[in-house]
């Protein structure tokens, strides 16, 4: 999958035309309001889930963060295992594996998380990240959330298919997928590696439903269907 990945160097011009025509007809949508932490109530011991990543684990697509991955996951979480969830949501808009490693693990108070749900990897794809730079970026922040939460269960979920985002032309689309393939793979290694569990790739099966005005990000049913994707490897263990 490496060769092809390189090929789409070729297709570099196309990449920059395309994707600049996107960012001119795309309105750049903000983080959903309401709480970033919230708690269940349930049995003991309680589950402590943290969802960290890019615009995604922010929610932004959606007016509020009620209606978001980390906040539908827990509410799933809780319904599965009648347990208590404490949950937060720790996403940032255009983050991506290097920032997240770099800036925002560091910071992240040392609260007794015992699942981590990482989204994180599409920003890395569309602004053309070599696999080799995400290897390192990715890598690195495997390492630092085992490093500091050595006792959790951290859940990556995989770059989402390009070519079903509505706001993506084909072939834009289609460059970019090649791409998320070898990330994707690159990322199943890692987290082999490093005592993570990748996620099955999240299937799209109705892009007109789950995606998000900007034709983008998720809407509240994309959310929904991501989070009905991710509770199963999310408690698992």
């Amino acid at each position: 999958m490496r060769f092809p990945a390189l090929l789409t160097w070729l297709a570099y011009p196309v990449y920059v035309w395309q994707g600049l025509g996107v960012r001119r007809r795309t309105t750049r949508m903000l983080p959903a309001q309401g709480p970033v932490m919230h708690e269940i109530s349930g049995e003991a011991p309680a589950i402590s889930l943290l969802v960290l990543g890019d615009s995604s684990a922010a929610s932004v697509g959606i007016g509020n963060s009620e209606d978001g991955l980390a906040a539908q996951l827990a509410v799933m979480i809780s319904q599965r295992t009648g347990r208590t969830v404490r949950w937060r949501a720790a996403g940032f808009n255009s983050a991506t594996s290097g920032q997240v490693r770099d800036h925002v693990l560091p910071n992240l108070s040392a609260d007794p998380w015992t699942h981590i749900v990482l989204a994180i990897g599409t920003n890395d794809t569309k602004n053309f990240h070599s696999v080799l730079r995400f290897k390192k970026e990715f890598g690195g922040l495997l390492y630092g959330l085992r490093a500091k939460w050595p006792e959790a269960r951290v859940v990556w979920s995989p770059v989402l298919e390009f070519t079903r985002a509505p706001a993506m032309p084909s072939l834009l689309g289609k460059i970019l997928e090649v791409r998320a393939t070898a990330m994707n793979r690159m990322g199943e290694r890692l987290c082999l590696e490093r005592g993570a569990v990748p996620a099955p790739r999240l299937p799209i099966t109705d892009p007109e439903a789950g995606f998000a005005s900007d034709g983008f990000h998720a809407s509240e049913a994309g959310y929904r269907a991501w989070a009905e994707h991710l509770v199963g490897p999310v408690i698992a263990g």
